[in-house]
């Protein structure tokens, strides 16, 4: 059987501003969305809360008009502003005022590189396949049954995806073929912190797939909290509670009598890091990169350039899963690679970054199971 995960970075649509050039550059205006939504909630605003929604609006481009080209300002109830002497001015007190968000304008993927990931996706041939980064089911669906066939690979047949924390449309799913259906499903969206604020910045869903034998094998996908945005301290305190949360999950799994438990998806974080260190820090739960049958292309790394500190995908396994495993490896063919395409071999179909399935290279292991 062979087990895969991939952050595809969208099947058919995503927010304009994860297009940027660089992270640095979306940075600014992926932060101002989720930081002015979450003032929008406040009871009241106060003098500073209203400068600061202000100066957000502006980052957004939406200082002057409900539209702008990364962004669009939902009023769907009463007015967060109105016009005074000709100047849009916030006039609502607190959010019983009116109904509304801010959203991030979204684009078509490129049509070359949805087919470069299923291309991808054929390459790996996966019996079950985490995917990261989906918009929603109908999508992984419509994916699977349109772009599949057409390389002359078989649809999944089983499905699911469990809408996440994430409004910006990259969650967590499971795509399963014949032979391994989709027995159960767990969300832990809305698991929370001491505050009170989602632990999973997307979920932490856990899947029940039955395998051939009978068996059962608990899928746990994740998609940690992100180097590139927000304060560095934050989001490190972020990764660490979510490897936390994931790891007590996984041993609540494992108390009930479960045996074959995989972690897998974009942890965001490298294997020696603190942020990680709830779930590898003891070594009893193990990377399949660690296993002697794994097929090193010489590239530690798993985003972009494949250097060590681009270690950030993962397929950690139970200690009677890793016991299992056969072969394992990366397949990198989906990335560009540097500037001009040329740090490793790629699809002949890739002929420039903007045609790459994703920036992410596809784990796999197979497992005799």
């Amino acid at each position: 059987m062979r087990l895969a995960a991939y952050n595809v970075e969208n099947l058919f649509e995503r927010a304009k501003a994860l297009n940027l050039p660089s992270s640095q550059e979306a940075k600014p205006i992926l932060s101002a969305q989720a930081e002015i939504n979450i003032l929008f909630k406040k009871a009241v605003y106060t003098a500073a809360n209203i400068r600061r929604i202000e100066a957000l609006l502006e980052i957004l481009g939406l200082a002057k008009g409900d539209d702008s080209r990364f962004a669009i300002l939902r009023q769907n109830r009463g007015k967060l502003r109105k016009k005074v002497d000709g100047v849009l001015t916030i006039t609502a007190s607190g959010a019983e005022d009116w109904i509304g968000w801010v959203e991030l304008k979204t684009e078509p993927v490129n049509q070359v590189a949805i087919a470069n990931t299923a291309r991808v996706i054929a390459l790996i041939a996966p019996d079950i396949l985490a995917v990261v980064e989906a918009e929603n089911r109908p999508s992984l669906k419509r994916f699977s049954e349109a772009m599949l066939p057409m390389l002359g690979t078989t649809p999944f047949p089983h499905i699911m995806l469990v809408d996440g924390n994430d409004d910006r449309g990259i969650d967590v799913g499971l795509g399963t073929g014949e032979g391994f259906p989709i027995r159960s499903v767990t969300s832990h969206v809305d698991d929370r912190d001491a505050a009170g604020n989602p632990i999973f910045s997307r979920d932490c869903p856990e899947y029940e797939v039955v395998l051939p034998s009978g068996q059962s094998l608990w899928v746990l996908i994740n998609h940690f909290k992100s180097k590139g945005f927000g304060d560095k301290g934050t989001s490190d305190a972020k990764r660490k509670a979510q490897a936390t949360r994931t790891r007590a999950i996984y041993e609540a799994r494992i108390a009930s009598g479960a045996k074959f438990v995989t972690i897998l998806g974009d942890l965001n974080d490298t294997p020696d890091s603190a942020q990680l260190a709830p779930l590898l820090g003891d070594g009893k739960l193990r990377d399949v990169s660690q296993h002697p049958a794994f097929e090193s292309d010489g590239r530690p790394g798993t985003y972009a350039n494949g250097t060590k500190g681009n270690k950030i995908d993962y397929i950690i396994l139970s200690p009677d899963l890793f016991a299992k495993v056969e072969r394992a490896g990366v397949e990198r063919r989906g990335v560009w690679g540097g500037v001009n395409g040329t740090l490793f071999p790629h699809l002949p179909e890739i002929t420039k970054a903007e045609e790459a399935a994703s920036d992410h290279a596809g784990i796999w292991v197979d497992l005799g199971v």
